[in-house]
């Protein structure tokens, strides 16, 4: 089972890392990722949704508070997933403040059914831990405890930087959402 919010992330960034390495800063526009299925369980206290695709393979879909319409969704109804993402990747000037922000909205779509778009601007500042050239790979570390590290498939990108560089990582998601109701 995958956990749609842990694959975009990774997804992202490992974007990030690309873009960070390739320039003092920089745009990336992501891929639109489609998630189909039929709810197969829903956990109403956690706020997460079990889907089953058209393979028989589950993901986990977490839905936000904001979601007012959470309580109509049930079992067997075909849910469509649309995520796109755009991330932007600062090398940062020694002296800056670090900055962590995390900004969301929830626009519901009209009509009955469940549905809508969830948009959310994350900004972080990480620092680099370390750098391993032989995998290659990258470690980050950020605030409140966050860690990621990541394969790289450039090693001449690892040139670029060194341990101990801060970056700004803004990345900006928007989750288009929409119950189509029924049995697939």
């Amino acid at each position: 089972m995958r956990r749609v919010s842990s694959l975009l992330m990774a997804a992202v960034l490992l974007l990030s890392l690309v873009s960070v390495l390739g320039a003092q800063s920089k745009t990336l526009t992501g891929d639109m990722t489609v998630v189909k299925g039929t709810v197969e369980a829903i956990d109403h206290e956690k706020r997460v949704l079990t889907l089953k695709d058209s393979k028989g393979e589950f993901t986990t879909v977490d839905v936000p508070e904001g979601a007012k319409r959470f309580p109509q969704i049930k079992i067997g109804d075909a849910i469509s997933i649309r995520y796109y993402d755009n991330v932007i990747v600062r090398l940062k000037p020694a002296g800056e403040p670090d900055v962590d922000s995390d900004k969301a909205a929830i626009t519901p779509a009209a009509g009955e059914k469940p549905a809508g778009t969830i948009a959310k601007q994350r900004v972080i500042t990480a620092t680099i831990q370390e750098i391993d050239r032989s995998i290659p790979s990258i470690t980050f570390v950020g605030p409140n405890g966050w860690k990621y590290s990541r394969r790289v498939t450039d090693k001449k990108a690892l040139e670029k930087v060194k341990v101990g560089d801060r970056v700004d990582i803004t990345w900006t998601t928007a989750v288009l959402f929409d119950v189509e109701g029924g049995k697939k």
